[in-house]
């Protein structure tokens, strides 16, 4: 990979980095600093991230995604069946790791049966199904569960917060799909072997990494566990974890940190914030996505609910504002580098079409 390659594909990293490092001339590194990271968040999303990319490379979800698919006949019915599973994915997997996941499996669908020209379209419906889908467990995203861990929100007072979002997105994104006509499809099938044995013990370390998240086992028995068990079974599931993703947390870890300590952007933030947290958050999201928001403005303000569910809507809109939506961009673009300003165009004015309706609906609901 180039060196202008690897910036492309690591902006948000770069962005972090330079970032913190511009706040250290302000805030010059002391004792303080190790007050900025938390080491809960980091791990548990260490250990999920390691995990999923265990069964992702045994192949199991694709192989229960084309089970789920072979089920369906029209164009319509599979762009469904591959949404609604890249929802349900986001909720256990994270939302990147869910794209990650499924866009690659609705490609070999789509172009199999020479359906290319609604590629674009699912992929978007797909990367909404994550963004929204995810926001209802504190590991669905990463700002939940960072979020989740910083505020210690119980997990039933969690889902409560976001589950009117998390409808009203459903039903949206369900609206949508009666825009992909129900023409006959055959869906192709690729037969995949399945190491049973290795599955049951992958599910167990998923179970172990999603008890860590919800407190009910103490994160550093996980953080034994899971890298253990991957070393001896799969010890590319390690290399393959998105340290990117970690070291881009730790970075606004530090950026946020700094900033807090900054009187005059201690009262800038306070201000804003008073005009209403979720609006506040969800715009913030728009220039410097969900995640370092989500870190940057929870140092400001106790108004959890309404910093949660503003991240996590202000997750549509633009392209930056979610890092799961530069995954579904670069994936297309993979497949079909001639179409990426059209897919831009259909992708903002869907994304945004989401984000005023969401950002309504809750204003109206008293959550603003």
């Amino acid at each position: 990979m180039s060196a202008v390659s690897w910036c492309r594909a690591n902006a948000m990293l770069l962005i972090a980095l330079l970032a913190a490092g511009i706040t250290v001339a302000f805030v010059p590194p002391d004792k303080g600093y190790w007050g900025y990271y938390d080491a809960r968040t980091l791990a548990c999303l260490f250990c999920v991230l390691a995990v999923v990319c265990a069964l992702r490379n045994m192949d199991l979800f694709s192989a229960l995604s084309q089970q789920l698919v072979q089920l369906f006949h029209t164009t319509r019915s599979v762009v469904t069946a591959l949404v609604l599973i890249t929802l349900v994915g986001s909720m256990l997997l994270t939302n990147d790791t869910a794209l990650l996941t499924f866009l690659p499996l609705s490609w070999f669908v789509l172009h199999a049966t020479g359906q290319d020209r609604h590629l674009a379209f699912t992929f978007i419906l797909q990367n909404c199904a994550a963004n929204f889908g995810g926001m209802l467990t504190p590991f669905g995203n990463p700002q939940n569960l960072y979020l989740f861990s910083y505020y210690h929100i119980a997990s039933t007072e969690f889902i409560g917060i976001m589950l009117p979002p998390f409808l009203l997105s459903i039903a949206l994104i369900l609206l949508c799909r009666f825009l992909v006509p129900k023409d006959p499809l055959a869906v192709p099938e690729e037969p995949i072997r399945l190491d049973q044995k290795r599955a049951v013990v992958y599910a167990l370390l998923f179970c172990l990494a999603v008890a860590m998240v919800l407190r009910v086992v103490p994160y550093g028995v996980g953080l034994v566990i899971i890298p253990a068990v991957l070393l001896v079974l799969d010890r590319n599931a390690l290399k393959s974890v998105d340290w990117g993703l970690l070291l881009t947390f730790a970075a606004f870890f530090t950026f946020s940190g700094n900033l807090a300590r900054i009187d005059a952007v201690q009262m800038f933030f306070a201000r804003l914030l008073s005009h209403g947290t979720m609006l506040v958050s969800a715009l913030t999201s728009q220039f410097i996505s969900n995640v370092p928001a989500a870190i940057l403005l929870s140092r400001f303000t106790q108004d959890y609910q309404g910093l949660l569910i503003g991240v996590n809507v202000g997750g549509a809109g633009t392209l930056i504002a979610s890092l799961a939506s530069l995954i579904t961009f670069r994936e297309f673009a993979k497949h079909k580098p001639a179409q990426t300003g059209r897919f831009l165009l259909l992708f903002l004015a869907v994304s945004f079409g989401f984000l005023a309706v969401l950002l309504g609906a809750m204003s109206l609901l008293g959550q603003a």
